[in-house]
């Protein structure tokens, strides 16, 4: 585990490992989180890199008729 300090500006380094095996690069977006008194970092994903993610998901499920 490591530690980061905070700046005086509120602004933490990600260290470089981290970085690495996570692949972030200069500019990528993060969502941060609170989450059970901590804080969580999640690479923000591109819409247009989810593209195609659901291809050959089951669809053939019966629908409630007001959901027509």
């Amino acid at each position: 585990m490591q530690t980061v300090t905070v700046s005086p500006k509120y602004q933490v380094v990600i260290p470089r490992d981290v970085r690495r095996a996570l692949k972030i690069r200069p500019g990528q977006k993060l969502r941060v989180i609170e989450h059970e008194g901590r804080i969580e970092l999640l690479p923000a994903e591109d819409i247009a890199a989810l593209r195609g993610f659901l291809k050959g998901m089951d669809t053939s499920f019966d629908r409630d008729e007001d959901r027509l």
